[in-house]
């Protein structure tokens, strides 16, 4: 599987990206892909996601910068920000198995893993997709897929700033918390400590080698 980091991107580019990837993926064009990336502040609400999960008033939210978008992944308030690894997996199912739900919890256990060698305990919970330390989330999930391609991803929380989760009921969960790398270990963390791992244990989890290419490389191909 090619991966790579493609730096702080606006979200409407990184989608757009997302879904040319998608189409050469379904015609075969190109071969499974990650894509690891940080993005400036920006809400996204699932399909089934409530308007009224977006706290922060709109026009506040734009007067400063933050976008907010309504997308295709299942799921529903989430936040991305900078300080947040967020990875979007190009995956043709059809490799390995169609089943979404061992999908998922492949991406998830492929973070509890990470997260381990930091010494946080995590664990994944279907019923609330995401990955949670105690009643705190530190990794938020969700995927669309089309034809057995996936999209969407992952958020892993490394040292964002976490007041901005008060924009947001975070995945429409009222009476559970956020957390992060930082705050769990209790010291400064960068996204650039975590690239390659969470590349590397993305590819153990699916049984696959994983090769760094060049942001150009994946935007070309």
């Amino acid at each position: 599987m090619n991966w790579a980091y493609l730096g702080l991107r606006p979200y409407a580019d990184a989608l757009a990206l997302q879904k040319r990837l998608v189409a050469a993926r379904k015609a075969g064009r190109i071969g499974d892909t990650l894509l690891l990336l940080q993005h400036p502040p920006v809400i996204t609400l699932g399909v089934r996601g409530r308007d009224a999960h977006v706290l922060a008033p709109r026009d506040w939210l734009a007067q400063h910068g933050v976008e907010v978008h309504r997308i295709e992944r299942g799921g529903d308030a989430t936040y991305h920000g900078p300080g947040q690894l967020v990875g979007y997996p190009i995956i043709d199912l059809g490799g390995y198995r169609r089943d979404v739900g061992w999908y998922v919890s492949t991406l998830a256990q492929a973070l509890v893993t990470v997260l381990a060698g930091l010494g946080i305990a995590a664990a994944y919970e279907p019923a609330t997709p995401g990955v949670w330390v105690g009643d705190e989330k530190i990794a938020a999930l969700g995927a669309r897929i089309e034809r057995w391609v996936t999209y969407h991803g992952f958020g892993l929380n490394v040292n964002p700033d976490m007041t901005h989760w008060q924009w947001i009921v975070p995945c429409g969960i009222a009476d559970r918390g956020v957390t992060s790398i930082a705050r769990q270990l209790n010291r400064p963390i960068s996204v650039d400590e975590l690239i390659e791992p969470v590349a590397l244990s993305i590819g153990r989890a699916f049984g696959v080698d994983m090769r760094a290419v060049s942001a150009t490389a994946i935007e070309t191909a």
